[in-house]
């Protein structure tokens, strides 16, 4: 198969298996990611994939699919802010911070206020607040309007009164 036609299935079956994945259709979604993987790997596919497994609770899974799409693309920011993220939910605090330091340092990442997010987290996890307020300022100077942080450093603000 020309390659030009697998890469342009590949995102065919890349978007619905989104779509899927939005809906809660795991199952179906990893499955088309899967198929999408087979005709044209790329570091998005196998992120998105790991999204799908970090939803389903599956995140030694969902770690594996990013460590993939890292070797194939280790640009991306994604994968590093995600296996952060799946590392503070398994409780791994500390082991998240290198993750999420990398991935705000990715030539693409498009979306740096989730790193700053879950460093923030990670911060307040430790009781270094001055610092978590820091990390949610900075998410909010890149996104002003974003829930997560606004919620979070309302809420540790409110603590510390």
């Amino acid at each position: 198969m020309n390659e030009n036609i697998a890469y342009q299935k590949a995102m065919v079956l890349f978007e619905r298996a989104f779509r899927q994945q939005m809906r809660g259709e795991f199952g179906d979604a990893v499955e088309l990611y899967e198929s999408s993987l087979l005709l044209h790997p790329t570091a998005e596919a196998h992120t998105y994939l790991g999204w799908t497994y970090g939803m389903m609770g599956r995140l030694d899974r969902a770690i594996e699919e990013c460590e993939k799409a890292i070797v194939i693309d280790p640009t991306y920011g994604n994968p590093y802010n995600d296996i952060g993220s799946y590392l503070i939910e398994n409780g791994e605090w500390e082991e998240a911070v290198s993750w999420l330091e990398k991935a705000l340092v990715a030539e693409r990442y498009e979306t740096p206020q989730f790193a700053l997010i879950n460093l923030g987290r990670v911060n307040t996890h430790f009781g270094r607040y001055r610092t978590a307020l820091d990390y949610y300022d900075e998410a909010l100077a890149v996104d002003p309007l974003n829930r997560m942080a606004l919620n979070l450093k309302y809420t540790l603000l409110g603590r510390l009164n």
